[in-house]
């Protein structure tokens, strides 16, 4: 029996940039539905992007997001008696939410400072292919690379 299909939700763009993609981030920083911190969060990590580069921090946004989006990962699949490490290529919304998680855990891990210049510090990290949340996809994509005889039992869903 085919299930109901359901419908994406739509996300309004943010108020200060009119970009999903930053309202999107502003949701994945909120805690416990606390939005205007989260925003404040953003932007002041936007604002201290700005200060650092000189370069419209939407675009240096965008370079990270694009820098730490994974393109493969593994998804373990049991056949017979064994479990593979399969790699799988990632889709749409799901590569967005892995880089926006990665570098929130990566900014979230580091100690002594407000949020905001935490985030500013890794987005700019993301944005030069360094930094721990650029890392992750790095090992992430090693991981793939290495499971990659096992290719051939893909995922059928």
């Amino acid at each position: 029996m085919a299930r109901r299909t359901i419908k994406p939700r739509v996300i309004t763009p943010d108020a200060r940039y009119q970009d999903v993609m930053v309202a999107k981030l502003i949701n994945h920083v909120m805690k416990a539905g606390k939005k205007n911190a989260a925003r404040k969060i953003v932007y002041g990590a936007f604002d201290i992007v700005k200060e650092k580069t000189k370069k419209d921090p939407l675009e240096v946004f965008q370079i990270s997001i694009e820098n730490v989006a994974p393109l493969l990962e593994v998804r373990s699949k049991r056949v017979g008696g064994a479990t593979y490490q399969v790699p799988v290529e990632v889709k749409g919304n799901r590569r967005l939410s892995l880089a926006f998680r990665w570098i929130l855990t990566a900014a979230r891990s580091k100690k002594g400072k407000p949020m905001a210049e935490k985030l500013a510090e890794e987005l700019l990290l993301a944005s030069k292919k360094e930094g721990t949340a650029f890392k992750k996809r790095e090992d992430v994509h090693r991981m793939a690379e290495a499971n990659r005889a096992f290719a051939h039992f893909g995922f059928s869903r």
